[in-house]
C-alpha cells in the first residue's frame, strides 16, 4: 500500500512497534484495566444505592440495562472500527488515512447520539411496558431510562475520544477520562438519589443524573486530551466531512462489533422475560449478577483494549512474531482474571448479594446462580480475547458469528427448555453450555484466521 504523510512531516515513531511486548502490553493494557476497574466499581455502588430505595428500584434498573449496553455497543462498535483503522494507518504511515478515520469518528458519533435523544424522549415507557405491568418498576424506569438516553451525548463523545487515545497508545490519558467519570458518578449518586448537602431528593432520576454527569465530564477530558495531547492525529471541523470509504472502512470492522454487543441486550431483554415469568426478584438477581461480573470482564475488555491497537499497528507493519506474543500474553493474563472470578463468586457469593440488600428469597436464588454462571469463566477469557483479535485483524464478522451462536442460538433457547422442563435453578446452566459452544467456534474460527492472515506475514518493513 502506498504510504503517505502529512506535509508538515511524519508524527514520532510508535512504540507499538518497536517497545518489547510484555512490557508495551502491560503499558497499554494497565491503565485501561485500573480505569475499567474504577469503571466496575461505580456499576456496583450505584445499583448498592438504587437498591436502598426498595427492590423495585433495583429491578427497574436492571430491566434499563438492555438499552444501556445497546448505547454502549454502538459507541464501542464505532470505536472499534475506527481504532482497527487508525492503528492500522499509522502502522503503514499512512497518516493522511488516519486523520481520516479520526475525524469521520466525530461526526458518526454525533448522528448515533441523535438517534438515542429520541429513543429516550419516544419510547422510554414503552419499553418498561412491554417487559413488566408493575407501575412502580414502569415509573421508576421511565425516569431513569429517559434521562441516560436524552443526556448520552455525554457517553458517545466520551468512547469516541478514548478510542482515539488508545489507538495512538495514550491509554493513560483514559484511565484518566474513564476513572475521573466514574469517581464523580460514584460521589453524586448517594447526593442525588438521597438529597443529601441541599440537593433535592431525586430517587432513580437521581442515579441516572449522577450517570450522565460523571460521563460529560469524561467527555470534556477525552475532547481536551486529543486536541492538546495526541500529536499523532488531527482534529478539526474543516476536516471534518464524511469520507465515504473511511466510513465503509469503519463499518466493515465496526458494524459486527456493534452487532455483536448489541446481542447482549437482545439476550439480556429475552433472559428478563424468562425470569420475569418466575419473579421480578429473579431478574434482579440478574441484574445484579451483571454489576458484580463486572469486576472481572471489565479488566478483560480494558486488557482487549489495550491489546487491539498493537495486534492492528503490528498487522499493518506485517509484524507477525510480535502478532503472536501479544496474543498469547492477553489470553494467559484474560483466564488468570477469569480464574479469580470463578473462585470469588463460589465462595462468598452470600457476601456479594448482601451489598445490595438482598432478602432471602433474593440470597437463595442468587448464590447458586453466582455459583452456576460462573462456571463459564473457565473459557470466557480466551473468547474475549480472540473475538478481539478478530476485529483487530478486520474479520470483526468472526467475532459476530460467535456471539451469534453463544448467546441467540444457544443461551436463550437452552435457558427457555432448562426454565420450562426443570425450573428457575436450572436456568443458570444455559451460561456455561453457552460458553462451550462459543470457544469450540472460536477456536474454529481463529485457525482459519491464523492461517488466512498470520502466517502469510513477512518479516517487518523497516
Amino acid at each position: 500500500m502506498q504510504q503517505t504523510k502529512e506535509t508538515n512531516g511524519a508524527p514520532r515513531q510508535n512504540k507499538m512497534g518497536t517497545m518489547p511486548v510484555p512490557q508495551l502490553l502491560l503499558t497499554m493494557s494497565l491503565p485501561m484495566i485500573i480505569s475499567m476497574l474504577v469503571q466496575a466499581l461505580y456499576n456496583v455502588v450505584d445499583s448498592m444505592f438504587v437498591s436502598q430505595i426498595n427492590e423495585n428500584a433495583l429491578t427497574a434498573v436492571s430491566l434499563a440495562f438492555p438499552v444501556q449496553n445497546l448505547m454502549i455497543a454502538v459507541a464501542s462498535g464505532t470505536g472499534v472500527g475506527v481504532n482497527a483503522l487508525l492503528s492500522r494507518s499509522l502502522g503503514e504511515k499512512n497518516y493522511s488515512q488516519a486523520n481520516k478515520a479520526a475525524n469521520n469518528c466525530i461526526l458518526l458519533t454525533a448522528l448515533s447520539y441523535l438517534v438515542f435523544a429520541l429513543v429516550g424522549i419516544f419510547g422510554s415507557r414503552l419499553f418498561f411496558a412491554a417487559q413488566t405491568s408493575d407501575p412502580q418498576i414502569v415509573s421508576y424506569g421511565f425516569q431513569y431510562m429517559s434521562i441516560i438516553c436524552i443526556f448520552s451525548f455525554g457517553l458517545f463523545f466520551q468512547v469516541s475520544m478514548e478510542r482515539l487515545l488508545q489507538s495512538t497508545g495514550l491509554t493513560f490519558y483514559t484511565m484518566i477520562t474513564q476513572g475521573t467519570g466514574a469517581i464523580i458518578n460514584i460521589i453524586f449518586d448517594p447526593i442525588l438519589i438521597f438529597g443529601m448537602f441541599g440537593f433535592p431528593k431525586l430517587g432513580v432520576a437521581g442515579a441516572a443524573a449522577a450517570t450522565v454527569f460523571g460521563q460529560i465530564v469524561a467527555m470534556c477530558l477525552g475532547i481536551y486530551f486529543n486536541f492538546r495531547k495526541n500529536p499523532e492525529i488531527k482534529l478539526s471541523l474543516n476536516r471534518m466531512r464524511f469520507h465515504g470509504p473511511t466510513v465503509k472502512s469503519i463499518y466493515m470492522v465496526g458494524v459486527p462489533s456493534i452487532l455483536m454487543m448489541s446481542i447482549g441486550s437482545v439476550m439480556t431483554f429475552g433472559m428478563n422475560k424468562i425470569l420475569l415469568v418466575f419473579s421480578s426478584t429473579a431478574a434482579a438477581v440478574f441484574g445484579v449478577y451483571f454489576k458484580l461480573q463486572s469486576f472481572f470482564f471489565m479488566p478483560v475488555f480494558g486488557l482487549n483494549n489495550g491489546m487491539v491497537p498493537i495486534v492492528a499497528f503490528n498487522y499493518g507493519a506485517r509484524d507477525k512474531k510480535r502478532i503472536l506474543h501479544t496474543v498469547r500474553l492477553s489470553c494467559i493474563a484474560a483466564f488468570v482474571l477469569m480464574i479469580c472470578g470463578l473462585i470469588t463468586f463460589n465462595l462468598i457469593p452470600d457476601v456479594l448479594l448482601g451489598l445490595f440488600n438482598a432478602s432471602e428469597d433474593m440470597l437463595s436464588i442468587g448464590c447458586k446462580a453466582l455459583r452456576t454462571i460462573s462456571l463459564s469463566y473457565i473459557f470466557a477469557g480466551f473468547c474475549i480475547v480472540l473475538g478481539s483479535v478478530f476485529q483487530a485483524l478486520g474479520n470483526g464478522i468472526y467475532s459476530l458469528i460467535v456471539s451469534v451462536c453463544r448467546q441467540l442460538c444457544v443461551l436463550l433457547p437452552a435457558a427457555w427448555i432448562l426454565a420450562k422442563v426443570f425450573g428457575l435453578d436450572a436456568v443458570w446452566w444455559s451460561f456455561p453450555i453457552a460458553e462451550i459452544a462459543s470457544i469450540t467456534v472460536t477456536l474454529i474460527l481463529f485457525r482459519r484466521i491464523y492461517k488466512n492472515k498470520i502466517q502469510p506475514l513477512n518479516a517487518p518493513h523497516i
